[in-house]
């Protein structure tokens, strides 16, 4: 008997995955259905060579963290870094559907849906759902939604605010991390960030070396 509950367990949890994942799908895919071919970002990085004559460090690290800012503020990115308790989706960056929070570790809360309820470790294209061994949510203190690029630099440059990263470190987790890669292989019809991991990677570390000044943080929004 004991067997057979657990077996009704199981089959149970796998209908309630399947359910979530027939509700979840059209949110997921978000605009319009899957398509045939991914979409093709037409926003390009341009290579690091492209700032070789900007003779200030200062104003060529500006220039190479905005241009790295194309892929931050892209919607594969800011949809994981909200600043309230529940992530976003699709490129309109809209409340995700089903309700999940960030909870412990941002794996979604104790109490409610788990990320790896519908995540599972790669994209599930029939239904539109994004995959990866850790998916999971920023935390709050890595919150970029409504914070210039400006302030995201400073935010990713403070150890406090980045996980206790140095600047090689927050350097490899940007060129090499594969969940940050997955911004660049989306799946289903999602629009993939700009350029490459390797370009991005390559103007982060650029900036770093440059001195990884910030852009100007407008009066308006404060600081940090």
């Amino acid at each position: 008997m004991r067997v057979l509950r657990q077996g009704g367990m199981a089959l149970g949890a796998g209908a309630f995955a399947a359910a979530l994942l027939a509700f979840a799908g059209p949110a997921f895919r978000g605009e319009a259905d899957a398509a045939m071919e991914p979409p093709v970002n037409p926003v390009k990085l341009k290579p690091v060579s492209a700032f070789d004559d900007i003779k200030s460090k200062n104003e060529r690290a500006v220039a190479l963290f905005e241009e790295a800012g194309k892929v931050i503020m892209s919607p594969r990115c800011m949809n994981c870094h909200p600043a309230t308790e529940r992530p976003t989706q699709t490129n309109k960056m809209t409340p995700h559907q089903p309700l999940v929070v960030r909870g412990e570790g941002g794996m979604g809360a104790a109490s409610g849906l788990a990320c790896n309820t519908c995540h599972r470790e790669t994209n599930f294209d029939p239904a539109g759902v994004p995959g990866h061994p850790q998916w999971h949510l920023a935390p709050l203190e890595m919150a970029w939604q409504g914070r210039s690029l400006g302030q995201i630099c400073e935010q990713i440059k403070d150890p406090k605010r980045n996980d206790g990263k140095d600047m090689a470190a927050l350097v490899k987790h940007m060129a090499e991390d594969s969940l940050v890669g997955w911004a660049w292989s989306p799946g289903a019809n999602r629009t993939p960030a700009p350029g490459s991991q390797k370009e991005f990677g390559d103007l982060i570390k650029a900036w770093a070396a440059a001195g990884a000044a910030c852009p100007k943080i407008p009066a308006s929004s404060g600081r940090g």
